[in-house]
């Protein structure tokens, strides 16, 4: 009989490899040439409000300077827009523009059709499995 560790272990190795594939082919299903650092940086932006470049560095968990680089490109697409911060003039505040949102939401869009299509092929119990996984997922996702 197998211990719960191994069935654990077992379980993980299924799981890492079945939501690399799903988050891959997500990926494939993107609308955007963005790069998935400048996608996430966006994303961020629109989920968190305005925020300074190191606010976005930490909350991305990358260094400021990449984060820089990667603003420079979006602000250069007319995805973001600097602004100065208000009390500390050394530090400028980003925020995405309708064009971002825009570019951001036929992303979604185009994803979201993409896995409705393959959910509709699976069965009625496939899908309420997939309902009740669907939290532990994210709870997973946040730890």
């Amino acid at each position: 009989m197998e211990t719960g560790t191994a069935r654990e272990a077992e379980l993980a190795s299924a799981l890492r490899l079945s939501v690399m594939r799903l988050s891959r082919r997500m990926r494939q299903e993107r609308s955007s040439q963005l790069t998935p650092t400048q996608t996430s940086a966006l994303a961020s932006l629109d989920r968190r409000g305005p925020m300074t470049l190191g606010e976005i560095a930490a909350h991305e968990r990358v260094q400021p300077p990449s984060m820089t680089r990667v603003i420079a490109y979006l602000a250069l697409e007319g995805l973001v827009e600097r602004r100065s911060h208000p009390t500390d003039g050394r530090q400028v505040i980003v925020e995405v523009t309708d064009r971002g949102r825009s570019l951001l939401s036929d992303d979604r869009r185009r994803r979201d059709e993409w896995l409705t299509d393959q959910l509709a092929a699976l069965s009625a119990d496939e899908v309420a499995t997939l309902t009740r996984a669907a939290p532990v997922l994210e709870a997973l996702a946040g730890s």
